[in-house]
């Protein structure tokens, strides 16, 4: 989602959804894996797979990955409803 304008804190909010706690594992680790080898860093990682919600945030792009149960609770689409939608 396209915050700028809306938000302080970042320019983009990237939310994605994992089938289960081990693959929220993954994602996470090769997110951080891929954007490391293009030379970006993240800034801060917090949550865990076992809290069903990670955030890793890159300054520009923050990104959530949630479990179903736990993206469809905290409904960040539904708090950020003004945003323009990228994909």
């Amino acid at each position: 989602m396209d915050v700028r304008g809306l938000s302080s804190v970042t320019d983009y909010y990237v939310i994605a959804t994992a089938n289960n706690k081990p693959q929220l594992k993954a994602l996470t680790g090769g997110i951080e894996e891929s954007l490391e080898k293009e030379g970006a860093r993240a800034y801060r990682v917090g949550g865990s797979p076992e809290s069903e919600w990670v955030v890793v945030d890159y300054f520009d792009a923050v990104i959530h990955l949630f479990t179903a149960n736990t993206r469809e609770y905290y409904a960040l689409e539904q708090l950020w409803s003004d945003a323009k939608r990228v994909e």
